[in-house]
This record gives C-alpha cells, sequence and structure tokens, in this order.
C-alpha cells in the first residue's frame, strides 16, 4: 500500500495531464488503450507476467541483450512483491487516470489565462498553484479508493506467487483465504476484523488530512 497507492497515482495523475493539455491526436484511443488493463482478465494478464519474469523470461532476456543478468524475478524474497506491486499499478493506474482526467476537465480554462495573462504564470507555476490544489478532492477520492484496494489485494499474490516465496507476498487478505480454506473459521475472522479496522484508520487519516486543505 505504501508504494502501490502513490505510484499509481503518480503514474494516473501524469497521463491524465497528458491526454488533457499536452496530447491531442488520437486522445481516445490513447485513453482506451491506458484503460484498458483495469478491464482485461487477471488470470490471463497474471499467466503473462509468470512467463514474463521467469528467469528464462522476456524481462531477462532483454536484460540479457543490454549486458545485464537477469535475477530470478519470482522466487526471490527481495524482489517478488515489487513485481506484484508493479502489475497492482498496471491494473489500476487506468482508473486514477481516468478519475484525474474528469477532474482536470472540471477546471475552467479561465483561470488558466487569467494567471498566465495577468500574473504571468508557467506552466509549472499553473499546475503547483492551481491544478494540484484544485484536484484535492479528486486526489481525495482516488487516494481513499487506491488505499482499499491495495490493503485487500489478493489476485495478484495469489496469482503471481501464491504468497511465496517463503511468505514474502503474503497479504492479509491472502492469508485470510488460506486460514479459512485450513478450517480455521477463528483465525480468518480475525484477519477479516483486522482488515476492516485498518482499511478504516487509513480512510478516516487520509479524509482528515485531504479534506482539510481541500
Amino acid at each position: 500500500m505504501a508504494v502501490g497507492v502513490p505510484l499509481t497515482m503518480g503514474v494516473g495523475f501524469t497521463l491524465a495531464l497528458a491526454l488533457n493539455s499536452g496530447i491531442r491526436r488520437l486522445r481516445g484511443v490513447l485513453r482506451t488503450v491506458f484503460f484498458a488493463p483495469v478491464v482485461t482478465n487477471v488470470v490471463a494478464v497474471a499467466l503473462i507476467w509468470q512467463y514474463a519474469f521467469h528467469s528464462d523470461g522476456t524481462v531477462n532476456k532483454l536484460l540479457g541483450a543490454v549486458g545485464f543478468a537477469g535475477p530470478n524475478w519470482l522466487d526471490d524474497p527481495n524482489l517478488a512483491m515489487p513485481v506484484v506491486i508493479l502489475l497492482g499499478v498496471w491494473r489500476n493506474f487506468g482508473i486514477a487516470m481516468v478519475l484525474f482526467l474528469a477532474g482536470l476537465q472540471a477546471v475552467p480554462q479561465d483561470v488558466y489565462e487569467a494567471a498566465a495573462v495577468v500574473d504571468g504564470a508557467g506552466r509549472w507555476r499553473q499546475l503547483r498553484h492551481i491544478t494540484l490544489p484544485l484536484l484535492l478532492p479528486t486526489t481525495l477520492m482516488v487516494s481513499v479508493l487506491l488505499t482499499v484496494f491495495y490493503l485487500q489485494v489478493f489476485d495478484e499474490p495469489y496469482l503471481l506467487t501464491g504468497g511465496g516465496p517463503l511468505g514474502s507476498t503474503e497479504s492479509v487478505a491472502l492469508y485470510t483465504y488460506r486460514q479459512f480454506g485450513a478450517g480455521e473459521f477463528g483465525m480468518s475472522s480475525a484477519a477479516s476484523f483486522v482488515t476492516l479496522a485498518l482499511v478504516t484508520v487509513v480512510s478516516v487519516v487520509q479524509f482528515r488530512l485531504l479534506r482539510s486543505r481541500t
């Protein structure tokens, strides 16, 4: 969650900003392409990623082409989690992009024109003093949605690594599932309540921090 949420928001915001102001041609096509991972079958995607990050997979072949020896990504406890996070970012940046794009299109163009003409504000100052402050409500919504997703992440670790190696990618949701499957219903129920408590606490903190600034 600590890595996936800001990374997903950063990628989504950057693409939304590019689609809103920098890219004119094929905007609708690019918007569809960027959103496609959200609706792509996660099982098929996980199989492709398993092949890509295999010791003899596509990623290591590309690294070998430029003179680097690729590691065994999914069997290394230090590298498996970054791959799982990367898959989560790839699957969810489209949601962040669409929401940020809607927020950007709701900002009146007159504000930017006034800032450029009257104050002489460039693109960076407009982004810092106009775009980001006016996008705080959208940022709050995207942050809460992604936080809930990453705290309950299940598909990515289950399909990519099965929670391994050595439990390094076992999420709370995957742990709850394993306990339930093993007949440990009390432990599974307790883990579910812990997940609920985490989601509640983190969401309240985000609302307090961002709503006051909004």
